[in-house]
């Protein structure tokens, strides 16, 4: 008799959009301000191309009635659920994200409960068909912040705010699943939580333990399994905390009908007593041990336990249905693709095992805004997404084709899917490695927690990049080194690119998943006199390597130069302005634009300008600096005006776009319009050198052969992906310490 073999459908992709509305003193951040969604209904129409079935989608209370329900604004969000409806996607309705509350309240407030559930009831009228819901997101994640550490208002710093928090949220979920029910009873609850796990050092287990119960605490409350014999009542009481309030918990039970797990790779943690170890930032205590509280990722000797085994633990522990519902790492964008794929692998595995994993959430749909200083602060620091809004319209991302993969079942297969993340390799430690095997762990999750830096040898395609004896080359060796992206670093005898007969013979012989063309002729002046080896290192070479390319169907990387144009502009030059240069040398990349992208219209062209970087002792930035600090004059010109451009930045942004499968011509420079002799002061003076040594000269009495523009700043119309040269010019200094 055959036996057919039973199918276990994978989970759904989920989506969210970072709609963090928190407060700091009487500030309030809005995400959805910050990343234009508020005012861009077709971003869901964009969503639904990729084919999410459901979304964490806010109707805020902050921002739909800031002054009570008598004058809520509901035209927002009847608008938005409306689409969604029209599109097909489940919302995922979420009430409260990290917030507080209008103004008139607060997460400490006794009456915080009463009002929500007024909201949310008002919710349910005005929108009857929606069945998910998340009151309040991550309640222990946000009373932490608000009530313990202070960063978000109350801005409270003590255990008791802590826990009065954490209480008013959730009987503030449960009344307002209450009062949903009583509109619509088949509604149902997603709570999410951010799921993170402390290893310790044998002397800071108990401080461990205690850490690893507490982590449950919201969903535990909710679900009514909190009661007298555990740790955590018995700590909460001795807060301040009155046991009927927690008795309330045990008399009105509402356990989620999806508990959504949210993990980071900094949510695992690692204390440890030797506090010389780590930076001093990292030190704090208990009363009873100072320790050091650091990013279990940088120290576990055995990588962390990630979040196939944390799943695992929840599903033991509740057996309720999971899902994932934030999957995001603000990283570059082949290790964002490496952590979406790790975590629905993992997914994947665990509902073949029987357990029931819903679905796999990417977030956040449009990027996040100043995460990294926990939004305390509005300094503009943009992590992409799904999305990149650095472009004039989202601009999908590479994770946005994997996600679409995902949706209809196709398994993704970029080559770079075939290297561990970062957090899986070895560089990922920053301390001396301790061994964090948890004794808390089944068998088989101790399997799975020792299995982290161990990588199925298979072979690998890789990227190819020409160039290898130029900055630019040796630049993208050092960043793919330190990103995990395998690559071959070609001389011009593996493979001249002015000979077809070599090209071919090295693509096939190398099958790379990508060329990158690093290689040129760059001496500007010379090229005055050595036209025939410009154009042909520059222009011929590009264009025979675009044909291959394409017969190949291999993608590739070119650049070009600020040089294509004449200067007569006084703004910033786009991508589709038209090209006039001056010199040989702007002549043969304009010329080889043109050849590359007829050969090979799915190329990636680069223009970029005066580039400079940490690596090499030969840009004019280092030279100026060298000069300067022996007290030497330098002399620069004064009256051209360029968009230099930080190689490092150049660098990560055209591997980015190049993984993004992004094509045609593309403006890269780091912001900001400066001639010459300022930017020499400009490095002068973030160096703490003498700038009273740079001589500026009008260009003409420079003695420089080929005519260059006055004027070659470049913008873009495409993306501005570059930050402030200020910014790169910090960073430009502090890896020269380094090096």
């Amino acid at each position: 008799m055959n036996i057919e073999p039973i199918t276990i459908s994978p989970p759904e992709v989920w989506a969210g959009i970072e709609c963090t509305v928190n407060r700091v003193g009487d500030q309030y951040f809005d995400q959805l301000e910050r990343n234009g969604h508020a005012t861009r209904l077709e971003d869901l129409d964009l969503f639904a191309e990729i084919g999410v079935r459901a979304i964490r989608y806010p109707v805020l209370w902050e921002r739909t009635a800031p002054n009570g329900l008598e004058t809520a604004d509901w035209s927002w969000a009847d608008e938005r659920l409306g689409r969604l409806r029209e599109l097909g996607i489940r919302p995922i309705v979420g009430l409260v994200h990290h917030g507080s509350g209008p103004r008139h309240t607060s997460l400490i407030d006794p009456a915080f409960p009463e009002k929500l559930a007024e909201f949310a009831r008002a919710v349910a009228e005005r929108y009857p068909w929606v069945e998910y819901y998340t009151p309040v997101n991550e309640p222990l994640t946000t009373a932490r912040f608000s009530g313990m550490y202070g960063h978000w208002y109350p801005h409270g710093q003590d255990g008791l705010t802590f826990a009065r928090a954490l209480l008013t949220e959730c009987r503030a979920t449960v009344l307002s699943m209450r009062a949903i029910r009583e509109v619509n009873p088949a509604a149902q609850l997603v709570q999410t939580e951010d799921l993170g796990k402390t290893h310790s050092t044998p002397l800071l287990a108990y401080q461990a333990e205690f850490e690893n119960e507490r982590r449950w605490l919201s969903f535990d409350l909710l679900c009514g399994r909190l009661n007298r014999s555990s740790l955590i009542w018995t700590h909460l009481c001795d807060l301040g905390v009155n046991e009927a309030e927690l008795e309330w918990f045990l008399a009105n039970p509402c356990p989620p009908d999806v508990l959504g797990i949210n993990h980071y790779l900094t949510s695992e943690r690692f204390l440890d007593e030797r506090t010389e170890r780590y930076p001093t930032g990292s030190h704090g205590g208990n009363g009873k041990h100072n320790y050091a509280d650091v990013e279990a990722v940088r120290v576990c000797a055995e990588g962390t336990a990630g979040p196939r085994a944390l799943l695992k633990e929840t599903w033991e522990r509740y057996g309720l249905p999971l899902a994932v519902t934030e999957v995001h790492l603000g990283c570059t964008r082949e290790e964002q693709l490496r952590w979406l794929k790790e975590i629905w692998d993992g997914a994947v595995s665990l509902r073949n095992e029987g357990v029931d994993v819903r679905a796999i959430t990417a977030w956040s749909l449009l990027g996040a805004y100043d995460w990294n200083s926990l939004v305390t602060r509005a300094d503009g620091f943009y992590e992409p997404g799904v999305f990149d809004l650095r472009s004039p319209q989202p601009r999908p991302t590479a994770i946005a084709r994997m996600i679409s993969d995902l949706a209809t079942g196709r398994e993704p297969n970029h080559p770079l899917l075939d290297t561990l993340g970062w957090w899986r390799r070895p560089e990922r430690l920053l301390y001396p490695s301790v061994s964090c095997r948890p004794s808390d762990l089944g068998k088989e999750q101790i399997l799975d927690f020792g299995k982290t830096e161990i990588k199925t040898p298979k072979s690998q395609r890789l990227l190819a990049i020409i160039g290898a004896r130029g900055t630019l080359g040796k630049a993208f060796a050092r960043l793919c080194d330190i990103r995990g992206i395998p690559y071959q670093l070609l001389t011009r005898q593996e493979m001249d690119i002015t000979d077809p007969t070599s090209v071919d013979a090295a693509l096939t012989e190398l099958n790379p998943w990508a060329v990158v063309n690093a290689a040129g002729y760059v001496r500007v002046d010379d090229a005055e006199r050595e036209v025939d080896a410009c154009l042909r290192a520059n222009a011929e070479g590009p264009a025979i390597l675009a044909a291959s390319c394409a017969r190949q169907g291999i993608p590739l990387l070119t650049f070009s130069s600020d040089l294509v144009f004449d200067g007569t502009f006084a703004t910033p030059y786009i991508e589709t302005d038209a090209v006039a240069p001056l010199n040989v040398y702007g002549r043969s990349k304009a010329e080889a634009e043109v050849r590359v992208l007829q050969a090979h219209p799915s190329a990636l062209v680069i223009r970029t300008s005066a580039f400079f970087g940490p690596w090499d002792d030969y840009n004019f930035v280092t030279i100026a600096l060298r000069q300067l600090a022996a007290g030497q004059t330098f002399v620069a010109a004064e009256d051209s005006v360029v968009s230099p451009t930080y190689v490092p930045d150049l660098v990560h942004t055209t591997l980015d776009l190049l993984i993004d499968g992004e094509y045609g011509l593309w403006h890269l420079a780091n912001k900001g319009a400066i001639a010459w002799a300022e930017l020499a002061r400009l490095a002068a003076s973030t160096a703490g050198v003498d700038a009273s040594l740079v001589e500026a000269r009008p260009t003409r009495e420079l003695g420089l052969t080929a005519p260059r523009p006055t004027y070659s700043v470049l913008g873009s119309e495409r993306g501005v992906l570059l930050p402030s040269l200020d910014n790169a010019m910090s960073r430009y200094f502090d890896e020269r310490q380094r090096v």
